[in-house]
């Protein structure tokens, strides 16, 4: 059975159409999944980067993208009523759901139809009450240890190589975005690809110019 990790941000159109896909993706595959909520903009910070939605022109493409490939894909996605928000409520609400911090699969699709049905306000106080009410979370999602796990876990992310979402990773390869689907199921599916210099050789090209 091979382990992945899906390191995600309930912020990130990209991350609903990978969560939601990526059973149809692996089909046959024996695998088990681990999902890793972290703060989308701890890694922005840390790579010195502005999200898709900082830029004005990127903002309105990204958006068109995002819905044209769900219509595409056959993927449920409305935009929430503002974008981007501030989403540590729900990264919180989706660690207090388990002890240790790793919540499962109807949790996280929980919380990702929360903010890409329906097209609401996905930060609204009272929707996170109801939502945190109907999944009951284990621990409080305001306590000063689910605070502490959140930065933990985005300083992990960052530590194993991570600078997007949705990432996903197995056997300490990243593969980012929901366009790497098909690369990662080549990958278990033991493409030869993966050990040569299409993969392994790219960190020896040089940098022609530096800004």
């Amino acid at each position: 059975m091979k382990h992945i990790t899906f390191y995600l941000d309930f912020i990130s159109p990209f991350a609903w159409l990978a969560f939601d896909k990526l059973p149809e993706a692996l089909q046959g595959l024996s695998y088990s999944v681990h999902y890793k909520p972290l703060l989308f903009a701890g890694l922005l910070k840390h790579h010195g980067q502005l999200g898709p939605a900082e830029i004005a022109p990127k903002r309105d493409w990204t958006y068109r993208q995002v819905l044209w490939l769900a219509q595409r894909d056959g993927v449920d996605l409305q935009l929430p009523a503002s974008h981007p928000f501030n989403p540590l409520g729900l990264l919180r609400l989706a660690l207090a759901c388990d002890p240790q911090g790793e919540p499962n699969r109807y949790q996280c699709e929980t919380i990702f139809r929360h903010v890409w049905q329906g097209g609401q306000d996905a930060a609204d106080a009272g929707r996170l009450q109801a939502l945190t009410q109907a999944l009951a979370p284990a621990r409080d999602p305001a306590s000063p240890e689910v605070k502490a796990q959140l930065k933990a876990a985005t300083e992990q992310a960052i530590a194993a190589g991570v600078f997007g979402v949705p990432t996903l990773e197995v056997y300490g390869r990243l593969f980012w975005g929901y366009d790497a689907l098909p690369m990662l199921r080549a990958y278990l599916d033991g493409d030869a690809w993966f050990e040569g210099p299409g993969w392994n050789g790219v960190s020896q090209v040089g940098s022609g110019i530096r800004r």
